[in-house]
């Protein structure tokens, strides 16, 4: 496949411009009138059924990491074996540039009905009682592989379906809920679990799967495959090195992409949660906060950001913010006292919201014959970058301990951030002239 050119606006595909439906694009929003509602937003019926999906989806993800790694826990007594169970759940996707562009060759509705619907029988094999801990790491590690298409499907769909500032509200609203959805997934799959037990708990959760391809079956409309049905399709790795070469060959889909990246540094931890509350002598009620304060503050960033600050300005702060995004890490050099390592957390997420921008800048400036691959390749590199960082963490939190870990996590992220926020200085305007030019009709 020759390389797409990226000047291309979401709606010169032949057959996606046709596709998307007119109340998306009527009504240009001036640049006097930036503030893309969410209410506007939410007004669209196919957009309000992605999001359900997703939000069904999201706890459906949380509810199971949560019941698998007590189910796991349970069973051996191993707080290792536990840490390991959570980890699989980031590394699937150090493959998913095999499967992130089947979004590109099959119709994305028709690809996120089956992702969920196999999810959904997946994960009703993990909770059956006596099975294996070998079989639970291996199902759990194939349950999460369908999530890849999905997203990329669900981001590749919903550039059709709205474009320009409306589509940053609406990625927006997609990263707010998945940060609620965490923190509602986490919460209740403790609940659920200590009243009905860990095994019921896995098994019910396919429902919530099923019912998120249901929603989508119903409130979205089919649309072709963005390559035709009639044309041939390349194999899985010439999709990879096509998609590599696509992301990797334009300076902002390079810097974009690595902006993302930096989550397998600043979300060190989130995988040291346990062993962090274990050294000030606090148990499990800490190791939540802990690993709740990130998505707490990015909840709060990504609110402000997308909201009351205009989309030439929050587009400049993206390399800014990516260096802030580590800052707090250094706290460690302290030993900080509970309080503040939830606080100096929340302030990571809050500067961490730049992701948000980051994602829609990103989707936007991709040609859309290339958009599901490319997406999918940015997401599960995020994914499998922040299963390495935990597990190296972890690592090397048994020798020196979490506190020198964070810091030095800190001390790269800074730097690394440093190194692109310097092209991205330059980049951003280029970035903002893309994004205003699918502004128009």
């Amino acid at each position: 496949m020759a390389k797409p050119r990226l000047d291309n606006t979401p709606d010169n595909g032949d057959h996606e411009s046709s596709s998307a439906p007119d109340h998306a694009t009527s009504g240009e929003p001036g640049k006097d009138d930036w503030r893309s509602s969410y209410r506007d937003v939410m007004a669209i019926g196919e957009f309000r059924a992605i999001w359900l999906a997703h939000a069904l989806s999201m706890i459906g993800t949380n509810l199971l990491n949560i019941a698998t790694t007590i189910l796991v826990f349970q069973v051996t007594g191993s707080a290792l074996a536990a840490g390991v169970t959570l980890a699989l759940t980031f590394l699937p996707p150090i493959i998913s540039p095999l499967i992130a562009g089947l979004a590109d060759l099959f119709p994305r509705r028709r690809m996120m009905i089956i992702c969920d619907l196999a999810r959904a029988a997946v994960i009703v094999l993990i909770g059956i009682p006596g099975m294996p801990i070998w079989a639970i790491w291996l199902l759990l590690f194939c349950s999460v592989l369908p999530s890849i298409p999905f997203s990329a499907a669900r981001a590749a769909m919903m550039a059709e379906i709205i474009q320009g500032e409306r589509y940053v509200a609406s990625t927006a609203i997609i990263q707010l809920t998945s940060q609620l959805g965490m923190l509602a997934g986490l919460v209740a799959g403790g609940v659920i679990v200590a009243h009905v037990g860990p095994n019921i708990t896995v098994m019910s959760t396919g429902i919530l799967f099923v019912l998120s391809a249901a929603v989508v079956l119903i409130g979205v409309r089919a649309r072709p495959a963005p390559r035709g049905e009639k044309e041939e399709r390349p194999g899985f790795l010439a999709m990879t090195r096509d998609g590599a070469k696509l992301v990797f060959g334009d300076p902002r889909l390079r810097t974009l992409a690595l902006l993302a990246w930096l989550a397998g540094l600043y979300m060190i931890p989130y995988g040291l949660a346990n062993p962090m509350a274990a050294e000030i002598g606090a148990g499990a009620a800490a190791a939540g906060f802990i690993m709740a304060g990130s998505s707490i503050g990015a909840f709060l960033g990504g609110f402000v950001l997308t909201r009351l600050i205009p989309p030439p300005t929050r587009m400049r702060l993206l390399g800014p913010l990516a260096v802030l995004t580590s800052v707090p890490l250094l706290l460690w050099l302290f030993d900080p006292p509970l309080w503040l390592m939830v606080t100096a957390l929340a302030l990571c997420g809050v500067a961490g919201s730049y992701q948000f921008v980051a994602n829609a800048a990103f989707v936007l400036c991709v040609p859309q014959e290339g958009r599901g691959l490319a997406f999918g390749l940015v997401a599960s590199g995020l994914q499998a970058a922040q299963g390495v960082g935990i597990l190296l963490a972890g690592f090397f939190a048994e020798f020196f301990g979490t506190g020198v870990v964070i810091v030095s996590a800190g001390v790269l992220g800074v730097g690394f951030a440093a190194l692109l926020a310097i092209p991205w200085s330059r980049l951003s305007g280029e970035t903002i002239a893309r994004m205003d030019a699918t502004e128009r009709p």
